[in-house]
């Protein structure tokens, strides 16, 4: 049966890393991308080079520059998505997000233990890491569901890391939040599996890989040192592959891989 309806890709954390590849991929693949993304005036240049890369392979880039985890610009959001698929509609199409995809890396990396309390983490850094990285996941999904822009084959992607079950000395409130994140996509996956609505939840694992979020981490080095001997490939995931990965799966209205951690890292997890 021939499926003419608009495809469009919800990504959070549009604007570089993996979901500026994905968003780069999806919409080579024919998607329409609807991107949020926070950047200040130094990382405005490279937005619009992602939104014109986007427009050049035929598709549409609706961006909107933001705090994520903000409820309020949030709701704004869903109601900007609202009114360009109505005029969507208006003009005879069906447009639905066929993939929803939580790429966002804005996090504390500091250690549980240290000398000056500043240096640490505490409640304040704990709280906005998990709302971020994890509890935003949910926020999002409740509105674009209840806004009816999830239908039978839309994917729903977070993206995850080892550092659930490996220790990186600043890495723990992340790891915290990344380990909470994948229980919050066991639920969504079982929720939406019991209203038969044709959604599959999944998180992505992606192996090591250079991107600003990487960068970030004080131990960066190290991960990619010990990354480049122990991987399989002799190499480093890319944001291209986890690209690549999420184009595939979304291929198929099936909803049958759902509520799994899926490796995207050439098999460096399973070699320890």
């Amino acid at each position: 049966m021939t499926d003419d309806r608009e495809r469009w890709a919800l990504i959070l954390g549009a604007s570089s890393g993996m979901g500026e590849a994905t968003s780069r991929a999806l919409a080579a693949a024919g998607y329409k991308i609807a991107g949020v993304h926070l950047d200040f005036r130094a990382g405005l240049a490279h937005v619009e080079e992602v939104k014109a890369g986007i427009e050049a392979a035929g598709s549409e880039a609706l961006y909107i520059n933001m705090n994520a985890a903000d409820d309020g610009k949030r709701a704004a959001a869903i109601e900007t998505f609202r009114q360009r698929f109505e005029r969507s509609r208006a003009a005879g199409g069906h447009p639905y997000f066929r993939v929803v995809m939580h790429s966002l890396a804005f996090g504390s990396l500091v250690p549980f233990l240290t000398e000056e309390p500043k240096d640490g983490v505490d409640r304040k850094k704990m709280e906005m890491t998990q709302d971020v990285m994890a509890n935003s996941l949910v926020y999002w999904v409740q509105d674009v569901w209840r806004a009816g822009f999830l239908e039978r084959g839309s994917k729903i992607y977070a993206m995850t890391s080892e550092g659930t079950s490996r220790v990186v000395p600043s890495y723990g409130v992340v790891s915290g939040a990344k380990a909470a994140l994948e229980s919050h996509v066991r639920q969504l996956a079982m929720e939406f599996a019991r209203k038969g609505g044709g959604i599959a939840v999944n998180s992505i694992r992606a192996g090591v890989t250079d991107t600003p979020a990487l960068r970030k981490i004080p131990e960066n080095q190290r991960m990619i040192d010990v990354t480049l001997a122990r991987n399989p490939h002799g190499r480093m995931t890319t944001p291209q592959d986890v690209a690549d990965a999420i184009v595939t799966l979304s291929a198929t209205d099936s909803d049958w891989i759902s509520g799994n951690i899926i490796s995207v890292d050439g098999g460096e997890f399973v070699t320890g």
